[in-house]
């Protein structure tokens, strides 16, 4: 139990589940957005009575056979929408924040090289030996890497 203790309350736990309250909240708002706002703007353009913008497939207004294209579109606003608030309100905060600490996230990954010998290829590229085969590796210029 103290295991579970200590990992719970490990800082990085609780990051990610205040980024999940505060990204649940804003899924609320941003369907609210996309249902009051950008639906009706979409199914403005079918015009007429008809169910939305889309294409009847079976008996007429007959919303079981109707494919909507409209809700699709506004799905994918809703999408856009969400991911960017996830990025810009959760993400580049938690990059600064784990920048101060000294450690980096979410960042390039580490140079790699392939060895000549057994042709793996996910070796660092400072590696004097292969993790894999033992040979040694040859060394690289930094102007190379």
């Amino acid at each position: 139990m103290k295991g579970f203790k200590n990992f719970l309350m490990r800082g990085d736990v609780i990051v990610v589940a205040v980024g999940l309250v505060v990204a649940l909240a804003f899924s609320g708002l941003i369907t609210a957005f996309t249902t009051n706002i950008i639906n009706p703007i979409v199914s403005s353009f079918q015009g007429g009575k008809s169910l939305g913008l889309g294409v009847q497939l079976g008996a007429g207004n007959n919303p079981k056979t109707f494919v909507d294209f409209g809700s699709f579109i506004s799905a994918i606003i809703y999408f856009v929408i969400f991911i960017a608030v996830v990025y810009f309100l959760i993400v580049v905060p938690y990059k600064h924040v784990q920048a101060r600490r000294g450690q980096v996230v979410f960042g390039d990954p580490a140079p790699v090289k392939t060895c000549p010998y057994c042709l793996s290829s996910d070796l660092p590229a400072a590696a004097s030996k292969c993790k894999y085969c033992g040979t040694d590796q040859p060394s690289t210029s930094p102007a190379a890497v």
